[in-house]
Formats: structure tokens, C-alpha cells, sequence
């Protein structure tokens, strides 16, 4: 979706005595494979265009499911490339619970494979066909990823409270910023990119040390999810009324929050830093105790 940039002259601009920095709107990067999805959704409209040219019921029928087989595996395939993109995007991350993108190949060769039997009479030549395009599928798409990430030699209870803690967080932080869009304000959508990004920071500072996720389970859980439902009243809100008390009002909870995750932040930065410094020290104070030179 397209979208302008303000400025300090523009409309819905910045006044010139606030000291808060405009922030730039959020630019997503876009889906990798999401054009040789869509090619995949296009492709599938061709069997259901021919299986009114079959000659009968059979040869319809089968064209239809074959149409729809495809499509349906091109979504699943789409949603297999978001799972992928979170699963990378994370530190500590859990495999995706269903292989998408496998199961997106294996219907689109049903697909194939349906198509090409009604069209060629025989299903043999149409299994063949199948198994080539699955192939392909996979050869163009990948596979999901099948393993967890970021969990290797470090306590495996805490890691997974982390990532089933955050993968909840980023929910909330996503249905933020789509609820926001209904309000149709650029000002709104920019502060909700903004504390996002703040919150997906703190998403990464407990992500390298699992251990601040008792002190930061307020922020991730409580203080978002209240957010996201302040967000989504104030959309609705704000689309029927303009109320321009009620977008300051909103605007100011989103400093609120920002301003107590940056510290939040701040202090796991902080703690993490001194438990650096007591380590280095135990360490050296043995060094010394063994005879070795140290180097004070």
C-alpha cells in the first residue's frame, strides 16, 4: 500500500517545538517468493477455464478439483514463506508446527496430476506429471524449516518459554498495527511502527539472554495485549468520530509504553553487563589464586 511521507509543513505534519524525531513509516521487506506465489494462484484458474471444454462430467469434475488442489497449495505455500520469514527473522525460534511449503508442493502435484490425467486419458502419465511439478515446487520454494533455532546449549524449558513467549508478543505487536489501519491516520500508523519496532527490540534483547524474561513478562504480555485492545477501540473510534481528543489521548499511551520499554530495556542491557563484569572477575580472582600472570 502506498503511502506519503509528512513533514513539518505537511497537513498532519510535525509542530516544529516538538523534540520527538518524526519517525519514518515502517517498510516491511517484502515476502521473498511471494511473485512466483502469485504466478502459482494464475496458473490455477487454467483448469477450471478448460473444464467447461471437457466432454463430460468426469473430465469437469476432475479439472475443477485440479484448479482448486492448486490454488489451495499456493496458499498453503504463501503461508509457508510468513512461517519461514518469522522462523528467520527470530534468534530463539520453534520449528513451524505444520510444513507448509511441503504440503503446499504435495497439492500442487495432486493438482498436476489430476489435470493432466483428465487432459491425456490415462493416469499414469498424469502421477508422472504430478511427481515433476512437485519437484519443482520444492526445487523453487524449499523446504520449511525442520529444526528449532537458537536452542542449542542453553536450558530447554526456559528457551521454549521464550519463544512461545514471544511468538505470543509479536502477535500482539501484529494485530496493533493492523488494527491502526483502520483508523486511516498517518500520524497513528507511524507512532504504532515505532513502539512496534521499540517492542521487537526488547523481542531480541531477551531472545540473547533467556533469563530477563521474568523481569520483561509484563512488557511482553500484560502491557501489549492491553495496547492491542486500546488500538483496536481507538480504530474503530477514531474512523466514525475524528475525535481529535481521543487520537491525543492514544497518542500519549504510546509514549507511555515506548518510553517504559526503552527502560525496561535499558535495564536488562545493564544487568546482562553486570553479570559480565562478575563473571570476568571470578574468573580472574582464580587465575590468580593458580599463579598465573593477570592483566589488571
Amino acid at each position: 500500500m502506498a503511502r506519503r511521507f509528512g513533514g513539518e509543513f505537511s497537513p498532519q505534519g510535525k509542530p516544529k517545538g516538538d523534540p520527538r524525531p518524526v519517525p519514518a513509516p515502517a517498510l516491511k521487506p517484502p515476502l521473498r517468493g511471494r511473485a512466483r506465489v502469485a504466478i502459482l494462484m494464475v496458473l490455477s484458474a487454467i483448469p477450471v477455464v478448460t473444464a467447461f471444454a471437457q466432454g463430460g462430467p468426469l473430465g469437469l469434475a476432475g479439472n475443477l478439483a485440479a484448479g482448486a488442489a492448486i490454488f489451495a497449495g499456493a496458499v498453503a505455500t504463501r503461508e509457508g514463506l510468513k512461517a519461514e520469514a518469522a522462523w528467520a527473522a527470530r534468534r530463539i525460534a520453534r520449528r513451524p508446527a505444520l510444513p507448509r511449503k511441503l504440503i503446499g508442493a504435495v497439492l500442487v502435484g495432486v493438482g498436476v496430476m489430476l489435470a493432466a490425467a483428465t487432459g491425456l486419458s490415462g493416469l499414469i502419465p498424469g502421477a508422472l506429471y504430478g511427481a515433476i511439478a512437485a519437484a519443482l515446487h520444492l526445487a523453487s520454494f524449499g523446504m520449511d524449516p525442520m529444526s528449532d533455532k537458537g536452542m542449542e546449549g542453553i536450558d530447554a524449558f526456559q528457551t521454549e518459554r521464550v519463544a512461545r513467549t514471544i511468538e505470543e508478543a509479536e502477535r500482539h505487536v501484529s494485530a496493533m498495527e493492523d488494527a491502526v489501519l483502520r483508523a486511516r491516520d498517518r500520524a497513528a500508523e507511524a507512532r504504532v511502527s515505532q513502539v512496534a519496532a521499540t517492542a521487537r527490540a526488547m523481542f531480541r534483547t531477551v531472545e540473547d539472554d533467556p533469563r530477563d524474561l521474568t523481569a520483561a513478562r509484563k512488557f511482553l504480555g500484560v502491557y501489549l495485549m492491553a495496547a492491542r485492545d486500546a488500538t483496536a477501540k481507538f480504530a474503530d473510534l477514531y474512523a466514525q468520530t475524528r475525535d481529535a481528543e481521543a487520537k491525543a489521548e492514544y497518542l500519549a499511551l504510546l509514549d507511555d509504553l515506548e518510553r517504559g520499554m526503552e527502560a525496561k530495556r535499558e535495564t536488562l542491557l545493564i544487568t546482562d553487563r553486570t553479570d559480565l563484569d562478575v563473571e570476568i572477575e571470578v574468573l580472574r580472582d582464580r587465575l590468580k589464586r593458580d599463579g598465573l600472570p593477570v592483566r589488571d
